[in-house]
């Protein structure tokens, strides 16, 4: 059963207090399960609420795969995998492996331990996003988490969002110079278009990043 919506509101606004008097009169709550699968910690880190985390924690959270990636805890991570190492490929009840969330979350060191650990580079999210690891990187703007995807063979080319957006239209738009570096340095596509026909350049333009449209235009892009 989904906990109730006030609970999940708490934690959505970063309402500490709140959670905790939840939490005291009813612990199970700290590990219960949204309607998506997704446990009360991975919302809490979707929405960027660390003291909320802490206080799930603090009230009795345990941590599987998918959180403990999610959250940067490697010494967790690193610990279950080494029980069963299967769980470097594993999925959530959401579609996403570990590497993918800890991809998306920024935390380079557990990435890096996933990818030593065997997990597969270009394993796409089995929801509608379609996301890989690198696809999350982008989207969560982390630079040397890009650089270690794509230097372990990462699909710089990969169609997500129903084929809407490949890596280079996403960071076009978001407009970080380096990691629209890294992707054409590994072989992005310049010439991918959105379906209504605009392609990263274009979209660099819109936006106004300068950088990125410079770089865009230096490896043969056009608008």
């Amino acid at each position: 059963m989904e906990p109730p919506a006030e609970f999940l509101d708490a934690i959505r606004k970063g309402d500490v207090a709140k959670v905790q008097e939840s939490v005291r009169g009813d612990p199970s709550l700290a590990n219960a399960r949204a309607g998506t699968g997704a446990s009360m910690v991975l919302l809490a880190t979707y929405y960027g609420r660390k003291a909320v985390v802490d206080a799930l924690l603090a009230g009795g959270a345990r941590l599987d795969v998918h959180d403990a990636a999610a959250v940067g805890d490697l010494p967790q991570v690193r610990d279950l995998v080494a029980g069963n190492p299967a769980l470097a490929n594993a999925y959530s009840a959401e579609g996403y492996p570990p590497l993918g969330l800890a991809a998306f979350l920024g935390h380079r060191d557990v990435v890096e331990f996933l990818l030593e650990a065997g997990a597969d580079v270009n394993a796409v999210g089995r929801n509608e996003n379609g996301f890989t690891a690198l696809t999350g990187a982008v989207a969560g703007g982390h630079a040397e988490v890009v650089e270690l995807l794509v230097d372990h063979g990462a699909d710089v080319n990969h169609r997500y969002e129903g084929g809407t957006f490949s890596p280079l239209l996403s960071a076009a738009a978001e407009g970080d110079p380096r990691i629209v570096r890294l992707l054409l340095e590994h072989g992005a596509d310049a010439s991918a278009r959105t379906p209504d026909g605009k392609t990263p350049l274009a979209l660099a333009v819109e936006k106004g990043h300068r950088e990125a449209a410079d770089l865009l235009r230096r490896h043969g892009g056009k608008e």
